[in-house]
């Protein structure tokens, strides 16, 4: 069920009727506002919008049906929103800071320029993202009351080919791919031409090969 805000909270502090804590927000979104990369306030969490399609079946009022992430443990939820239904805009800051490593199962990460300042995340939660990070690769981290809640890539990044098996003479014509590995530890399907030591751009959204870089 989610957070119908009444007129005379429609600015400034949202009190959430259904665990009654209070949360500062940036703004009231209509449910057709509530659209991909907006972060909400749904049931008291945090929840970054991941898609949205408003539809209307026949005659009924139209609906805006959501994939949502929980901003901090992962999980997707599915929502619709109704025409009469408004959620909070989540208060969401950011500080830069920099991927250290991963052990035993937390994802461990520093303030950039105050290295004392250290927090993880388990790494289930992050894995989609620093399975492209090398150590001190630099990180948005998204703040939720002041807490680290996740954290943001670039979507492009560079990384150096560390195993590549041998392409067959002559395949390389046939515009073949196979799979390689990069230095983050991540695999990624190329065109049969990349070799080891390549710096290869991937899409860290979709998880693909875009080019090759610098050839080595």
């Amino acid at each position: 069920m989610s957070c119908i805000i009444p007129p005379y909270l429609a600015s400034g502090i949202f009190y959430n009727r259904l665990d009654c804590q209070t949360f500062q927000i940036m703004a009231i979104l209509s449910y057709n506002e509530i659209v991909q990369k907006k972060v909400i306030v749904y049931n008291g969490e945090p929840y970054e919008v991941q898609s949205s399609h408003v539809f209307r079946m026949q005659q009924r009022k139209p609906v805006n049906q959501t994939k949502m992430r929980h901003l901090v443990t992962g999980k997707v939820l599915e929502v619709s929103f109704h025409q009469n239904e408004s959620v909070a805009e989540a208060d969401i800051s950011t500080m830069t800071a920099v991927y250290l490593y991963t052990n035993r199962g937390e994802s461990w990460f520093a303030e950039e320029g105050n290295p004392k300042n250290r927090f993880s995340f388990p790494e289930d939660s992050v894995h989609d993202k620093i399975q492209w990070l090398v150590s001190n690769s630099p990180v948005e981290v998204l703040l939720y009351n002041d807490e680290p809640a996740s954290i943001k890539i670039p979507i492009k990044i560079d990384l150096k080919v560390v195993e590549a098996p041998p392409a067959v003479k002559g395949d390389t014509a046939t515009g073949g791919t196979k799979l390689v590995v990069l230095e983050s530890g991540a695999s990624v399907t190329t065109p049969l031409f990349i070799n080891p030591d390549d710096i290869v751009r991937i899409n860290s959204e979709l998880g693909e090969y875009v080019e090759r870089v610098e050839k080595a």
